[in-house]
C-alpha cells in the first residue's frame, strides 16, 4: 500500500550525483477528502439509484399468452451451443481439449448464455 506522505525536494535543488541544477517541479497535493455529510449524501444517491433501477419493464417474452424471462431462452440456447461444441470436438478427435468436463462445460454454458443475452437483448 502506498504511503500518503509527501516527499520533500532536496534543499539546494541540485541533482544527486550530477551537480547540475534540477528543473523546478510542482509538488503534488493530496486530493481533498469528502466530509462525512458528503459521503452520506453520496451513499443516499447511490441507494436511490439502485432502488429505482428495477422500475423498468420486466425482461420477459410473451409466447402464446405466457410470459417467460429472457434469461431462460439464453440458458437454453447456451446448452444447445455447448452440445454442438461437444459434438463437433468429439467428431474431430479434439474432445480432450475440454478437460476436466465438470468445470469446462458449465463455464462454456455461462459464457454462451451471457453472450446470447448480450447479443440478443442488450444490443
Amino acid at each position: 500500500m502506498q504511503s500518503r506522505t509527501r516527499v520533500r525536494p532536496p534543499a539546494k535543488n541540485v541533482a544527486r550525483f550530477s551537480g547540475q541544477a534540477m528543473p523546478e517541479t510542482r509538488q503534488r497535493t493530496a486530493p481533498a477528502r469528502l466530509n462525512w455529510v458528503g459521503r452520506i449524501r453520496g451513499g443516499f444517491v447511490l441507494l436511490l439509484c439502485a432502488l429505482t433501477a428495477g422500475c423498468s419493464g420486466s425482461p420477459s417474452i410473451a409466447i402464446l399468452g405466457a410470459y417467460f424471462p429472457d434469461w431462460l431462452f439464453c440458458i437454453a440456447g447456451a446448452v444447445l451451443a455447448v452440445a454442438c461444441v461437444h459434438v463437433l470436438l468429439s467428431r474431430s478427435g479434439r474432445g480432450a481439449l475440454l478437460e476436466p468436463p465438470a468445470l469446462v462445460y458449465p463455464a462454456l454454458t455461462v459464457l454462451f448464455a451471457v453472450a446470447l443475452w448480450t447479443a440478443g437483448f442488450n444490443l
